[in-house]
């Protein structure tokens, strides 16, 4: 029995939870005592403490030991990455040289993080990625095509009602033309609706009696009606009267 005492708590296996509604009730009430622990943490060693977790659904929980020092925790814990004792700034030691500022270097590692986002949801340089991190990637890419078809679709939906718009107009419009034409091939339409067309005619006519007044006036006149001599059968010039010339001789 005392050997079993000295022997403490032996070493407790852990592995994933295949099941997934027990691995969320597991990870609701582990976490809940996690930020139990951190809060003790906090308080009995007046210790600035920060929780970031996320689950395997991609979703965020944190927890900071004091309302609104999340984000000084986590500026406080950049600045010594960035200026103390971080990698960042021992793989460049001539930057340490230079007169940098802190918002520079800062601003500059948020730019290579999105970088190396960049590259990851296009494919490349996932081999240093864990198993966590490549879920977590799966998510946002699952989640970023949904927002692309959604999009897609509200895009799809407003060209097809334009496109309906378009039909209903050129379809009223054919109307009208069928109709327009339909009064152009209809002569008795068409005389009706041109008041015009009667004016035309009328003064059409006016030219006409002017020809023929001009035609008679350069015809020449017809011969005179014969006398009541002309009953002799003889011809109308023969029978005129001699000139007075011819009287005398």
């Amino acid at each position: 029995m005392g050997r079993g005492r000295g022997r403490g708590r032996g070493k407790v296996e852990v592995w994933r939870i295949e099941n997934s509604v027990s691995r969320q009730v597991t990870f609701s009430k582990r976490r809940r005592g996690l930020a139990k622990k951190a809060r003790e943490l906090a308080v009995l060693c007046d210790a600035d403490v920060a929780l970031l977790v996320f689950s395997d659904k991609g979703r965020l929980h944190d927890f900071a030991a004091h309302d609104g020092s999340m984000e000084r925790i986590l500026d406080r814990y950049e600045r010594y990455l960035l200026c103390e004792g971080g990698d960042v700034m021992e793989d460049r030691p001539e930057e340490t040289q230079g007169n940098m500022s802190y918002d520079h270097i800062k601003l500059r590692s948020k730019i290579e993080a999105l970088q190396k986002s960049q590259r990851n949801l296009m494919g490349e340089q996932l081999e240093s990625l864990t198993f966590r991190e490549v879920q977590q990637l799966e998510h946002q890419i699952d989640s970023a095509l949904r927002s692309i078809r959604s999009r897609k679709d509200h895009v799809l939906l407003n060209s097809i009602e334009e496109l309906r718009k378009k039909e209903r107009f050129l379809m009223e419009q054919n109307t009208l033309l069928e109709k327009e034409k339909a009064a152009l091939l209809d002569p008795s339409l068409h005389a009706k609706n041109s008041p015009a067309s009667s004016t035309s005619a009328e003064g059409a006519a006016v030219p006409n009696l002017n020809i023929c007044a001009a035609d008679s006036d350069d015809e020449p006149a017809p011969p005179p009606a014969a006398p009541h001599g002309a009953a002799t059968g003889l011809p109308w010039w023969l029978l005129r009267p001699p000139a007075s010339g011819q009287r005398g001789g």
